[in-house]
């Protein structure tokens, strides 16, 4: 709740002033020069304190963002950092299972939303959500590309003299059909909507993985790595629009899915981090509100790793 007038009001109350007198032990040194000492001097008092300047706002109130994969995870909690700075949210996801608890959601921390279901992997799904978006709210201002599945497996599994199983073709198009095609698909249906407005910000969820790689992970890794070469691509190709264009690379994040994986593996992942904890969606969530807030109008085309310092090594 706000603080009342009470609370911040500062009474001065005279105070009786009582002479001590206070014998000198030996008389002043004439010789030596009186000088200010700086640590002593009272720097805090109210006649030199500077004001305090508000934190400035993310300038996000009334755009109008786009963001994938926005049912879950840190999709859901990216969309609930944007409503809190009074954004637009269209809210694309595979699965409207959740459509009506995450609308509700997203209004009451303070933001407007549009919920659509949409394949990103579809051209004519995605097409036609960003054509509703722009005919709803007359623009798209900020994409956040964050829809992503993984379908972990080794390329060729050895057991003995022959293979005890491989990454199938399926695993391979599922993943790569939605994390990489996906984003190109949705970047190239709004992209001419942000330059017809004049600008706009586009944000995908790259990986660590896709900077260093992992086991199991060739689809994966693939589609995050392409996304980086995809973001720098966009970033020579879209500066002109004043279209800014960047990545985030997560590493491990404690979404609901992260926390269904073996306690093992977990610590494991853990003790690879130097910051000794797991990401939270909203570490990531808060990367993403900052990219795209004028703070930041000079980033433009590179790669934020969110990791607590996996991408340095351990």
């Amino acid at each position: 709740m706000p603080r009342s007038e009470q609370d911040s009001a500062v009474v001065d109350v005279p105070q009786p002033v009582t002479e001590i007198a206070i014998p000198q032990t030996s008389p002043p040194n004439t010789a030596v020069r009186a000088e200010v000492i700086p640590e002593l001097a009272p720097m805090d008092t109210p006649e030199v304190r500077e004001t305090r300047r508000p934190a400035r706002e993310s300038g996000q109130r009334g755009r109008v963002v786009v963001i994938t994969g926005a049912a879950a995870g840190i999709g859901r909690a990216t969309a609930l950092r944007f409503a809190e700075e009074g954004a637009r949210v269209a809210a694309w996801d595979v699965s409207d299972k959740t459509a009506s608890q995450l609308e509700s959601a997203i209004k009451w921390a303070g933001g407007d939303c549009h919920f659509q279901a949409v394949d990103v992997a579809n051209a004519k799904s995605v097409e036609s959500a960003a054509a509703a978006v722009a005919a709803k709210w007359g623009r798209i201002d900020v994409l956040i590309n964050n829809a992503g599945i993984v379908r972990d497996a080794q390329l060729v599994k050895w057991n003995g003299g022959s293979p005890a199983s491989i990454m199938s073709e399926e695993t391979w198009d599922a993943v790569i059909g939605v994390n990489l095609k996906g984003v190109f698909l949705v970047t190239r249906a709004v992209v001419p909507y942000m330059i017809k407005a004049g600008g706009g910000v586009i944000l995908s969820a790259a990986s660590v993985v896709g900077l260093l790689g992992n086991f199991g992970q060739t689809n994966y890794v693939a589609s995050k790595a392409g996304v980086i070469g995809m973001t720098r691509t966009w970033a020579r190709e879209l500066g002109k629009y004043k279209i800014r264009v960047n990545a985030v690379a997560p590493g491990f994040i404690a979404t609901d899915m992260v926390r269904s994986m073996p306690a093992k593996v977990l610590e494991a992942m853990v003790a690879r981090t130097p910051l000794g904890r797991a990401g939270t969606p909203e570490d990531v969530a808060n990367t993403y509100l900052w990219l795209a807030s004028d703070q930041a109008s000079f980033i433009h085309g590179t790669v934020i790793s969110v990791d607590g310092g996996v991408v340095i090594g351990t």
